[in-house]
Parts: structure tokens; C-alpha cells; sequence
């Protein structure tokens, strides 16, 4: 076999291919176009939208052979054979009736899952979150599809709720806020969304939401400013005698209690963290800071 193929394509060599290989990527395929033998596959992470012609025509190299969903294997809409030769008008007649006999075959709702699941993977890669809870967005997330809730809907608004479900699902460490940045939907949609899974989807698949506690709170927003151990475990003894088992912080926000308390550790410890500072990070108001610590002041001092 010649060697005047480039290193990129010698891993996919073949004892029967031809004698001059020539490798291209072609529609998620590795293919010699010289003698037209498939050595092997190249997936795509996920698929990219294009609503013109001249996007469709720029990103088509991009669209992937195998679909998780639907029909594994997609016909090519380019025109072309495998070497990149253009179709006579009697195969383009038959490759375009074939393409629509196979189109037809795709549901709605298989459509709304290749929409649906790159951006759950992309949005869970953006804001950082475990594998696991990823299926189980995913399982939330196929219960929405399935009840039609999605239909004149946002799904980025399902995708993004369905996530931060999960989140809560299992306890993971995550504030709303981020969820709902890192997705950029709108929050109305977002806390929309989040109602109806929380309402209609979860009991279904007998999860229980579990709303973040105010002990995972002032970890999480001290790992955010730096803070060392110790002055988490002081804002931790603080929040337990100012606190704990005290009937009016009901109703109140956990992310502005876990806030006081980190700051007034902060400030036994001498660090110097404005309200301003820790407000951002645990993302409330100065206002709220500023009224937890004055229910502090009528427990401890500080």
C-alpha cells in the first residue's frame, strides 16, 4: 500500500482498499473516493440550525449521518455521490422522492428530541453538572415531550427547567439563577416551565423536588468568594443559633440567610468582603442581606 496518504486518514487504512486511497469526511462517513469504501465514522456533538439558503449550503458538511432518535441513518441532500460528482436529473429525481418518503416517517416527536437534546448537553456542559443528572433531565424532560406540553411552548424554557428539576432532584449545589443565565431564557418562561414539571411531570416518574438548604448555601456561595473553611464552619455554627428551629425565617430566602451568616463570619475573621460583594455571588439584593443580618442582631452580636 502507498504511503502518500496524509497521518490524519492512516488509522482508517484497509487491507482491500484500492492501491491510491484518498480519504474525505463525507456526510459522517470516512470514505476513499477513489474506490468508494466506507473505513469508518465521524460524528458531530450536535447538529447546527440553518434557516438560509446560503447557512443550509455552508453547514452542510456539518450535518451528522447518525441521529439518537428517528432514522439512524440520514440520506444526504447535497446531489452528490460518494466521490463528490454530481447525480444525473434521473438519480436526483429519485434521491429527492426517497428523502421524502423517509422524512415522512419522522414524527413530531421524534423531531423535538433532535432538537431538544444538544442543547440540554450543551447548557449541562455550560453550567457544569454531572452526568447523572443529566439523564435524569433527560427523563424529565422525555415526560414533557410525551404529555404535548411542549406544543406552543419554549423548549429551551422545558429543556433549561427540566435540568434545574434534576438538579433538585438529587440535592446537587446549584442556584436557579445560574440554571436560567446559562440557558439566557427569559424567567417568566423559565419559572413557567419549571411550575408544570414540578406539578404535572415529576409526580409521574415519583421524583421529589428538593428545595436547596441553607447549610449547602453557605458552602457554595463561600467557595464562590474565596472564603477558607473556617469561616464557612463559623457562618454554619452562626446560622445554627441564630436560625435554626426559629419559626420567623419561614418564607424567607435561603440564599440571603446563608449570606448574612457568611458575612458576619467574614467579618469575625477580619476579611474584608463589602455587602455588595457578597450579595452578587449569592444573587440577592443588598436590601435582603441587610435585613437577615438585622434578624441576626436579635440573637447574637457581631
Amino acid at each position: 500500500m502507498q504511503k502518500s496518504k496524509s497521518s490524519h486518514h492512516q488509522f482508517y487504512e484497509r487491507e482491500n482498499c484500492c492501491d491510491n486511497p484518498s480519504y474525505r469526511i463525507k456526510n459522517g462517513q470516512i470514505v476513499c473516493i477513489n474506490c468508494g469504501m466506507i473505513s469508518g465514522q465521524c460524528f458531530v456533538t450536535h447538529e447546527k440550525r440553518a434557516y438560509t439558503k446560503l447557512e443550509v449550503n455552508n453547514r452542510r458538511h456539518n450535518e451528522p449521518a447518525w441521529r439518537e432518535f428517528g432514522p439512524r441513518t440520514m440520506l444526504s441532500t447535497n446531489n452528490c455521490d460518494f466521490q463528490g460528482k454530481t447525480l444525473s436529473a434521473k438519480s436526483r429525481t429519485l434521491m429527492t422522492r426517497l428523502i421524502k418518503i423517509q422524512r415522512s416517517l419522522v414524527n413530531s416527536l421524534e423531531r423535538n428530541f433532535w432538537e431538544a437534546k444538544p442543547k440540554l448537553k450543551k447548557l449541562a456542559y455550560k453550567i457544569n453538572i454531572p452526568a447523572y443528572i443529566q439523564d435524569t433531565a433527560w427523563r424529565i424532560y422525555c415526560e414533557v415531550a410525551k404529555k404535548r406540553l411542549t406544543m406552543g411552548r419554549s423548549i429551551d424554557g422545558f429543556v433549561s427547567a427540566s435540568l434545574y428539576a434534576a438538579i433538585r432532584v438529587h440535592g446537587y449545589p446549584k442556584l436557579l439563577e445560574e440554571v436560567c443565565e446559562g440557558s439566557m431564557v427569559p424567567q417568566r418562561t423559565f419559572f413557567r416551565s419549571l411550575g408544570m414539571i414540578v406539578r404535572d411531570i415529576l409526580p409521574i416518574l415519583d421524583y421529589h423536588y428538593q428545595p436547596i438548604s441553607e447549610d449547602q448555601l453557605i458552602f457554595l456561595i463561600g467557595n464562590k468568594l474565596g472564603f477558607p473553611m473556617d469561616v464557612q464552619m463559623e457562618a454554619l455554627k452562626i446560622m445554627n443559633r441564630a436560625f435554626k428551629n426559629n419559626s420567623a425565617t419561614i418564607g424567607k430566602d435561603p440564599k440571603g440567610i446563608a449570606a448574612s451568616t457568611l458575612y458576619v463570619a467574614a467579618k469575625r475573621f477580619h476579611m474584608n468582603k463589602t455587602q455588595t460583594e457578597i450579595s452578587d455571588a449569592a444573587k440577592i439584593t443588598e436590601v435582603t442581606l441587610r435585613s437577615r443580618l438585622n434578624d441576626i442582631k436579635h440573637f447574637i452580636s457581631y
